[in-house]
């Protein structure tokens, strides 16, 4: 496989999702999804494949940043490993699902469910907002439904879930670093159960570029990963020197900007 510049792109992408990674704490599929998108259209892929190409291959990127997550976190003992394990039933059907959907819609449908769900994340996160305690942790079959919903609205946007476990483990009273080290461990088989997923629903679809494994483009895997790995400790370094609640509210902006120049350019 001879080098393609197109791939510069994507290690560009890669050395600005990990920057913003370790100085934030966030990225992934909010970041990535819709650049993806752009790059992919620049690159003439399939008009309506490139959402899915994008999501999808974006959910393969975070089972390598989850996996690097969960780890840190468990050395912290910040992983609630029962919560995890009674979420996971839910999340691997609620991927499995949303993953089903993802390929039965539209690439215009899903850019249009993309950009709201960014832009009420993007309002949560400029404004802080954060739910109060109001109750205690179901059992397993209420943390089972809560994972297939958080695995659902994940698959169809290709994110962590970050932003739907720890607003909800929160909620239900779960120490913030606990939640936070708890839902970056639930990343992990959300993001592999999503993967499985857009590789099976994309298999046989003739219209997708060469090296990609159903709805997975393998040479943006390997590229953007490389180049976040390279950026994220210098993000994890400017986080002790940057004010970073500033930071998160500029962040919010540059969010709403790319999925509305995402949606721009499917539309």
């Amino acid at each position: 496989m001879s080098f393609d510049l197109w791939w510069l792109a994507y290690i560009l992408l890669g050395l600005f999702a990990g920057l913003l990674a370790g100085m934030l704490g966030i990225g992934g599929g909010a970041v990535m999804v819709p650049l993806l998108a752009m790059i992919f259209s620049a690159q003439a892929f399939p008009h309506e494949q490139v959402i899915h190409l994008a999501l999808g291959t974006s959910m393969a990127i975070i089972i390598f940043t989850a996996s690097s997550s969960l780890r840190a976190h468990h050395q912290h003992g910040a992983v609630l490993w029962d919560t995890l394990l009674a979420f996971t039933p839910g999340v691997l059907v609620g991927t499995a699902l949303g993953t089903l959907i993802a390929a039965r819609i539209p690439t215009r449908g899903l850019a249009i469910f993309f950009a709201v769900f960014i832009a009420c994340v993007a309002v949560q996160m400029a404004l802080n907002l954060k739910p109060k305690p109001h109750r205690e942790l179901p059992g397993r079959a209420g943390l089972g439904a809560a994972g297939g919903v958080i695995g659902i609205l994940s698959a169809l946007v290709a994110i962590g879930g970050g932003s739907l476990t720890v607003p909800y483990l929160s909620w239900c009273n779960v120490p913030v670093h606990r939640a936070i080290g708890t839902s970056a461990a639930l990343g992990l088989p959300i993001a592999f159960f999503g993967t499985l997923g857009y590789i099976w629903n994309g298999w046989d679809n003739p219209a997708l570029p060469a090296f990609s494994l159903g709805y997975v483009y393998l040479p943006a895997v390997a590229w953007v990963m490389a180049g976040s790995v390279v950026a994220a400790p210098f993000g994890a370094r400017l986080a002790h020197r940057l004010p970073v609640a500033t930071l998160k509210r500029a962040f919010a902006g540059i969010l709403v900007l790319l999925a509305a120049k995402m949606l721009h350019g499917v539309m």
